[in-house]
C-alpha cells in the first residue's frame, strides 16, 4: 500500500490545485450582477443575425496556410537543434543539410503558388 502513496498524493495535490482556485473565486470574490453583466452577449447588443452564416472561404485558407507554415517550424526546430550533430557527422554532414534545403524548398514552392493563385490577397 506505501508503493501507491506518491500516486494518490499525485492526484489529490492535482485536484487541489484545480478545484482551489475556483473555490476560492466563488468564496472571495464580489458578487454584484447588472443587467449588462448577465446578458447573454459582451459586446453590448443582442444578436440579430444566424449564427450559422455561410463564411467566406478565405478564411478556411488563412487558417491552412498558418497550420503549413506552423508545421514547418515544428519540423525545423528539431533539426536545428541537432544541426552540430549533423555537421559533426562525415556521414551525413551534407546529406542533412540537403535534405532540410529540399523540405524548405518544396514549403516555398507551396507559398509562392499560395502567393500565385491570390490565396494571401485580402480586399
Amino acid at each position: 500500500m506505501e508503493n501507491y502513496f506518491p500516486i494518490l498524493m499525485f492526484v489529490l495535490v492535482g485536484v487541489a490545485i484545480g478545484v482551489l482556485p475556483i473555490a476560492m473565486g466563488f468564496v472571495l470574490a464580489p458578487n454584484r450582477p447588472d443587467p449588462e453583466k448577465i446578458s447573454p452577449y459582451e459586446c453590448g447588443f443582442e444578436a440579430f443575425e444566424d449564427a450559422r452564416m455561410k463564411f467566406d472561404v478565405r478564411y478556411y485558407l488563412v487558417a491552412i496556410l498558418f497550420i503549413l507554415f506552423d508545421l514547418e517550424i515544428a519540423f525545423l526546430f528539431p533539426w536545428a537543434s541537432i544541426f552540430k550533430d549533423i555537421v559533426a557527422s562525415d556521414s551525413v554532414r551534407f546529406f542533412g543539410f540537403i535534405e532540410m534545403l529540399i523540405f524548405v524548398f518544396v514549403l516555398l514552392v507551396g507559398y509562392v503558388y499560395a502567393w500565385a493563385k491570390g490565396a494571401l490577397e485580402w480586399e
